[in-house]
């Protein structure tokens, strides 16, 4: 089988640290999916406290919000992402998506003789 070459492009985001990248999207994707911060890291094999670190993290270099939680009880808990959170998640799927479309232009452009 033949392997081609081809450019892997991952996309993090930063103020004076990173604050934003494939995780913590893939993160709020779930919690959006599941409803649920604890059921949305499980899901990734990830510890809730550990998730809920990367989102107060993100919070705090990010400067809004990402989450409207509800605690437990009868009817249980949950969360939901902020109109923020939502914005920001289609920002940063709509930018990856053009940069690997350039990226793949480009990569094609530069290492054709290597394709």
């Amino acid at each position: 089988m033949e392997k081609t070459l081809r450019p892997v492009i991952s996309v993090r985001i930063f103020r004076e640290e990173k604050c934003f990248g494939p995780g913590v999207a893939a993160l709020l994707k779930n919690i959006e999916e599941h409803h649920s911060l604890r059921s949305a890291a499980a899901s990734m094999g990830m510890a809730y406290s550990k998730a809920w670190t990367i989102l107060k993290a993100s919070e705090e270099a990010l400067g809004f919000k990402l989450l409207h939680t509800t605690t437990g009880g009868r009817h249980g808990g949950g969360a939901a992402l902020t109109p923020e959170a939502q914005a920001l998640l289609e920002a940063y799927y709509a930018y990856c998506a053009a940069l690997k479309a350039a990226g793949k232009t480009l990569f094609e452009e530069h290492f054709r003789e290597f394709l």
